[in-house]
């Protein structure tokens, strides 16, 4: 994915903790509004994920429902709640984020 991939990282990397993005959040910001699934794609990729301050926060991406991934490659939906949970992310319920309290509003 090359160029693509740097740039869905970078906008990844500025996901502040407590907060999270949707995919298609981060396709429009890098300026391609129709590749949601190719943000997740590049994500599965990610060389360095994790919560320092050089990693790549992807866990801190959700569905546009606030759905968690099932498929969430570094350790299934499981670790990717706890994970969230851990910098203080609210939920809805056991499989949804609380978008109204902690969607990232990309500033």
């Amino acid at each position: 994915m090359g160029a693509f991939a740097d740039k869905v990282f970078e906008q990844v990397r500025r996901i502040p903790r407590g907060r999270v993005a949707t995919y298609g959040q981060i396709a429009r910001m890098i300026g391609s509004p129709r590749s949601a699934r190719y943000v997740g794609y590049a994500l599965r990729t990610n060389p360095s994920p994790g919560t320092d301050p050089a990693d790549i926060p992807c866990h801190r991406v959700v569905f546009k429902d606030g759905a968690l991934a099932p498929g969430f490659a570094f350790g299934g939906p499981d670790v990717q709640r706890e994970m969230l949970i851990g910098e203080g992310v609210v939920f809805a319920d056991d499989e949804h984020v609380d978008m109204g309290a902690c969607l990232w509003d990309g500033l």
